[in-house]
């Protein structure tokens, strides 16, 4: 688990925002509404909920500082 600051990674924010299966469910409405994620994998869920609560994203620190 990751404590502190994440790095920023360029390639992987890319390849999250046109990856093949992202646009499928996109464009086929399968969507669920936002806060359902315990429901599809409560497993990621979880970890995910913890995750961002211990570690800061550096580009929001950014935001924060030169608003």
């Amino acid at each position: 688990m990751k404590f502190g600051v994440r790095t920023p990674s360029l390639s992987k924010r890319v390849k999250a925002r046109t990856s093949v299966k992202r646009q499928i469910v996109h464009r086929a409405g399968i969507k669920m509404p936002r806060g359902y994620g315990w429901i599809r994998n409560p497993e990621k869920y979880a970890y995910n909920k913890v995750y961002n609560k211990t570690s800061v994203d550096i580009l929001s620190l950014l935001k924060k500082l030169f608003k």
